[in-house]
């Protein structure tokens, strides 16, 4: 029987979701799934989560839960990561200290001084729980959801044994937009995708042999509602000639285009009709209402009238659109998948520098993940992406070393950052981001530059 073990399993939407995927294949309708969270509420609720979905799909499998990992990491097959280290009250300060210097910042989970920062919080315990993987489950695979995904990666990857890929649904989500405003069925679009996370490009986007991008351009063009989709994303589409995975919201905030002024803010990151918060207010206000409200949602899904109607009770069991169950049923075994996953660079992008985190093809087979080689990455969308891996490597050497100059080192060629901010002025904001995370940095000597 397999062990799937989730560690931060109060994560409600993610635990629930993989959960009830998984259940969807045979090999785990008698599985056990072991539950992880350090807030013992949480825990509670992902158990009762699971334990429902079991009773009402009638499978067989069984639930453990604690809130001491290594109480149920031990012989585990899989192990999903969806952790946050550190709440509200001190993730704030990575978006409200860069404001204060006039850097404008309104996602902050996956690079620039907000990214960096959190992943300096959270890379020592990614570290010790695949320390404890190695101990315990040496053969299981990791399934990373946590942010800053590349970083987190790349030092795992760096630094452990466990075999470990990062996961994130843009792929597959603007795959599934991109072919929708072609005008073609989603499921049959082919697609050649390559890059680092959030920064990945569609070197490829076709139907039957026939590119797709001239049918994209147009609509983009074309079409308001298109165009007013995805503002950010659509205008580097329309000057560098490949779309980019990550949603306009977070692409504004990479870059050297979209947020260095005021009225560049409210012309392409205010009126967007997709995800495209112009403020930071906006997902600080998102992270609270979530802290605050998350047994209350919970209780409505546990209570949800559509449990006692049987189609909407069968919607609510099917298989979902994330690639973790399909990934783990390939790894033990199942049949062969495919996916865009987070790996070394071991050659397989020609122009990234080698060692970093980069999110190509994989292929995921019993016991192997096996990345697949793209070559080089065009030129256009090559200097943006060249510099934002060169900075993760740099914000990985820093929390490894316990090294603040290369956190600095980091920032100072944030494209954001640098677009806003002196070098005198950088130093001056990293000095005091690196002030109030003191308590949350044990691996740093001094946190003084």
């Amino acid at each position: 029987m397999a062990k799937i073990v989730f560690i931060g399993a109060g994560s409600l939407g993610f635990t629930r979701g993989l959960v009830r995927d998984l259940l969807t294949f045979p090999r785990f309708q008698d599985a056990t799934f072991g539950l992880v969270d350090i807030h013992p509420g949480r825990l509670e609720m992902a158990r009762q989560s699971c334990v429902k979905l079991i009773k009402e799909g009638g499978h067989a499998a069984k639930v453990e839960a604690s809130t001491d990992r290594r109480k149920l990491l031990r012989g585990a097959d899989a192990v999903l990561v969806t952790i946050l280290c550190g709440n509200c009250d001190i993730w704030q300060h990575d978006i409200l200290i860069p404001k204060k210097y006039g850097v404008d910042i309104n996602v902050g989970d996956t690079r620039g001084p907000s990214g960096v920062f959190r992943a300096l919080r959270t890379i020592p315990e990614m570290i010790g729980i695949c320390r404890d993987m190695e101990r315990l489950c040496p053969q299981a695979i990791m399934l990373n959801y946590t942010n800053p995904m590349a970083m987190l990666c790349h030092a795992m990857q760096r630094e452990t044994s466990i075999n470990v890929t990062g996961l994130c649904h843009s792929v597959q989500g603007t795959a599934h937009m991109l072919a929708t405003w072609a005008g073609v069925p989603p499921g049959e679009a082919d697609y050649v995708c390559a890059g680092i996370n959030h920064l990945a490009w569609y070197l490829k986007f076709e139907h039957r042999g026939r590119d797709l991008y001239p049918d994209i351009r147009k609509a983009v063009k074309t079409r308001k509602e298109v165009y007013n989709e995805e503002q950010v994303r659509n205008e580097m589409f329309l000057a560098l000639g490949y779309y980019v995975t990550e949603s306009s919201g977070h692409n504004s905030e990479y870059n050297w285009w979209f947020r260095k002024r005021p009225d560049l803010i409210e012309t392409y990151c205010t009126h967007g009709t997709g995800w495209n918060p112009g403020v930071y207010a906006y997902i600080l206000d998102c992270y609270r209402q979530g802290e605050q409200n998350w047994e209350k949602h919970f209780q409505d899904w546990l209570k949800s009238p559509d449990w006692k109607d049987p189609q909407k009770k069968a919607a609510m069991l099917r298989r979902g659109h994330e690639y973790a169950a399909s990934i783990i049923e390939a790894y033990l075994g199942g049949e062969m998948f495919r996916f865009n996953g987070n790996v070394p660079n071991t050659g397989l992008v020609t122009n990234l520098p080698e060692g970093c985190c980069v999110e190509v093809p994989v292929l995921a087979s019993r016991g192997r993940i096996q990345p697949m080689h793209v070559g080089e990455l065009p030129l256009p969308v090559l200097p943006l992406t060249l510099t934002s891996a060169a900075n993760e490597m740099m914000a990985v050497e820093g929390a490894l070393s316990g090294d603040a100059e290369a956190v600095l080192h980091a920032i100072c060629n944030d494209p954001l950052t640098a677009a806003v901010l002196s070098l005198a002025e950088i130093r001056k904001m990293v000095a005091e981001m690196l002030k109030v995370n003191r308590p949350y940095l044990p691996q740093f000597r001094s946190v003084k530059l």
